[in-house]
């Protein structure tokens, strides 16, 4: 999903504008994590970027997605342009440590 959302139009209300350009980025997330895994993929990653427009816009993760589409809104902007892309994500392994482990061991 790459798109600009406007939250100046004539005849409509701004923060219904940004209420709907916020449930459309939630319903892309929720159809893209429920499309099917490929083989040795264990959950769908996100790449997103969020900005005033595509020349500006930053890398941000998922979780502060929304919070940046407020910051920009809060700051006056007339605008603002979301990207997200869909990427296979796999889980990788915590390496253990050993101190942390003898640590627990004598309590």
């Amino acid at each position: 999903m790459k798109k600009t959302f406007q939250l100046k139009v004539e005849g409509k209300n701004r923060e219904r504008l940004l209420d709907a350009a916020k449930h459309d980025i939630r319903k892309y997330l929720k159809r893209e994590r429920a499309k099917a895994l490929p083989k040795e993929v264990d959950f769908w990653d996100f790449d997103c970027k969020s900005g005033y427009s595509e020349a500006t816009a930053a890398v941000v993760s998922v979780a502060d997605l929304i919070k940046s589409i407020d910051e920009i809104v809060k700051d006056g902007g007339e605008q603002f342009y979301v990207e997200v892309l869909a990427k296979p994500g796999v889980k990788v392994a915590r390496p253990k440590n050993d101190a942390t482990e003898d640590e627990f061991d004598g309590e």
